[in-house]
């Protein structure tokens, strides 16, 4: 069964930190992985992502020098490490998986999805 499952999820002050992390069944651990989130009212729009080697990120400007992606092809995990969270960042914090043939900040690329994690930061 394909599953992508989250966790790490919370509620943090400004300035603070938290790592999400995504654990993947075999078949949903794709070349290249992604975290999206959603703010509530808004759409939800890309984060992170990431290539099979981790060599090859790319970030959303609004996160970049804060976040980073990474993972562990022996454990079948992506994680999502944040620092100096700002409220902005409130939002639920879902893990992708884009089987295609090149990374992509599109949703629409993406085969699977997790349920998400809710951050929560407090200003």
């Amino acid at each position: 069964q394909a599953q992508l499952v989250e966790s790490g999820g919370g509620l943090v002050q400004a300035g603070g930190s938290l790592r999400l992390s995504c654990a993947a069944s075999g078949r949903t651990f794709s070349t290249y992985m992604g975290w999206f989130r959603q703010a509530p009212g808004k759409e939800r729009g890309f984060v992170a992502a990431i290539d099979w080697s981790g060599s090859s990120t790319t970030y959303a400007d609004s996160v970049k020098g804060r976040f980073t992606i990474s993972r562990d092809n022996a454990k079948n995990t992506v994680d999502l490490q944040m620092n100096n969270l700002k409220a902005e960042d409130t939002a639920v914090y879902y893990c992708a998986a884009n089987r295609g043939p090149a990374m992509s900040t599109n949703r629409g690329a993406y085969d699977y999805w997790g349920q998400g994690t809710q951050v929560t930061v407090s200003s």
